[in-house]
């Protein structure tokens, strides 16, 4: 008889929706990264602040960071979710404002993201690096 194959462990870290969580999200990539042998994980480290700052800004209750190797290409995968009901937007131009484009510098530096809604309520923001 033989086993049902594993399914890896996709690294999770649960933050309090406070300012500390930025900083926490940004240290548990870099751990992250390094065991997996990423040793530039710069870009790594600006995506998941900026989506980790929005969720504890605009979203609700825990913030949920999700890291893993797409199975296809070997590329870095960043989740944040939360349980509010917002939809992050990347927000037009405005050079008046003095925030607001965290969001569309993050879009311009990956190779794709998104928004995934949660059957049990709330969202999950992806960004796929390069």
């Amino acid at each position: 008889m033989s086993a049902a194959p594993q399914t890896p462990e996709v690294p999770t870290l649960v933050l309090e929706p406070n300012d500390q969580a930025p900083r926490l999200a940004r240290r548990f990539l870099a751990e992250q990264f390094a065991g997996w042998g990423i040793t530039d994980d710069y870009m790594g480290r600006l995506v998941v602040c900026e989506l980790t700052t929005n969720a504890y800004k605009h979203g609700e209750g825990p913030i949920v960071v999700r890291l893993f190797l797409d199975p296809h290409d070997g590329q870095p995968v960043i989740e944040v979710s939360d349980t509010g009901t917002g939809h992050p937007v990347v927000q037009l131009q405005n050079y008046a404002a003095t925030s607001g484009r965290g969001l569309q510098l993050m879009a311009e530096l990956v190779r794709g993201w998104g928004v995934r809604r949660l059957t049990e309520g709330g969202k999950v923001v992806w960004a796929k690096l390069l």
